[in-house]
């Protein structure tokens, strides 16, 4: 008998070119394409060769599988990092993670993302910078960090501080979902195309049809999405988290009239104290910076804040990734209970390594 090699693995991003286009393709379906340091290496080599490559105009990054473009980053191997006391191998990613978010966001080359179905966390990351973002029908966005005792990080505290009124600190706190119609409103997308027409898209852009600009080529599938949800709820939302901390958003909530509040405000009370405030003083604080670059710089040292010295982080992974109990065991437990200085605490924390070369 013949001992047959096993199949070679498929790379973890395709990459490709023809007709102009340089196409980045996240493959890895099973997890919803969630990113681990060897994809955010390989997303880095080609648009590293791209940006000087005549053959390649216009960049399409889109993902495998029917489930989304991308969950997020790999949060199991960032439990194991930080439970491991490996600060070093967090920093690194987290670099090279935030390198490849300002790269996107200031490429030479157009880059357009399509974030049909699942994009959230590190898929933000991906799509929410780059110059055409493309929801579709299937469409989840979100920026979920609070849910696992963590802050909105990859550049979302930029895009969150941005957005409409105070959706700003209702996104980033409760981590909720947007449709494409939200996502739209809230400045996270540019254009709504219907799942069914991406093929179509990726096609006009390779062979060029006129008109010619990649933007002109997206506005002919472009279509108006219905209203947003979000719009509609501003009202409620502006009102509530207008307030200064917390704990004063929380009794405000509870004071409205409609359901979809005092939901918001039971959600509250089972997220992370400590990721709750500081996220709230992360995205305040990023209203008052110059750019994307210094939003993730903030965001860098609020992470390895949270990944050297906090211990949600950990305990946030294990209960909703990991032993999927959903009851985790915040240190500490309720927002009367957190020290006086945490925001300014985690705000000033200078991590070892920096974060730009």
């Amino acid at each position: 008998m013949t001992d047959l090699a096993a199949p070679a693995a498929e790379p973890t991003v395709l990459v490709r070119t023809g007709g102009g286009l340089g196409r980045l393709t996240l493959n890895r379906p099973r997890a919803i394409n969630a990113l681990d340091l060897g994809m955010i290496h390989l997303l880095h080599e080609a648009l590293d060769a791209w940006e000087d490559d005549t053959e390649v105009d216009v960049v399409v990054l889109d993902g495998a599988g029917e489930r989304g473009l991308c969950a997020g980053g790999d949060v199991r191997g960032l439990a194991e990092r930080v439970t491991g006391g490996k600060a070093d191998e967090s920093a690194l990613f987290f670099r090279d993670e935030y390198a490849l978010n300002a790269r996107i966001a200031e490429y030479p080359k157009p880059f357009i993302a399509l974030a049909d179905g699942i994009t959230m966390g590190g898929g933000i990351g991906l799509a929410g910078h780059a110059a055409i973002r493309i929801v579709t029908e299937r469409s989840q966005l979100a920026m979920p960090e609070t849910r696992i005792g963590f802050t909105p990080d990859v550049g979302g505290t930029w895009l969150l501080a941005h957005a409409p009124g105070r959706l700003g600190e209702y996104l980033g706190l409760t981590g909720a979902v947007m449709d494409a119609s939200d996502a739209i409103y809230a400045g996270f997308a540019d254009h709504f195309v219907p799942h069914d027409r991406l093929d179509a898209v990726r096609e006009a852009l390779e062979t060029r049809a006129d008109p010619s600009t990649p933007t002109e080529l997206v506005l002919l599938f472009d279509e108006t999405p219905a209203p947003a949800k979000l719009e509609r709820a501003r009202e409620w939302i502006d009102d509530a988290f207008a307030a200064d901390t917390v704990a004063e958003i929380v009794e405000r909530l509870r004071a409205r009239p409609e359901p979809e509040a005092s939901a918001t405000a039971d959600l509250l009370g089972e997220l992370s104290p400590t990721g709750l405030a500081v996220t709230l003083a992360a995205v305040r604080r990023a209203r008052e910076l110059p750019g994307l670059r210094a939003a993730l710089e903030q965001e860098y040292g609020l992470v390895m804040w949270f990944a050297t010295t906090q211990p949600d982080l950990a305990e946030g992974i294990r209960a909703q990734v990991i032993d999927k109990d959903r009851t985790p065991r915040w240190q500490p437990a309720t927002l009367a209970d957190l020290p006086p200085e945490v925001e300014a605490s985690a705000l000033a924390h200078r991590p070892a390594v920096p974060l730009w070369d």
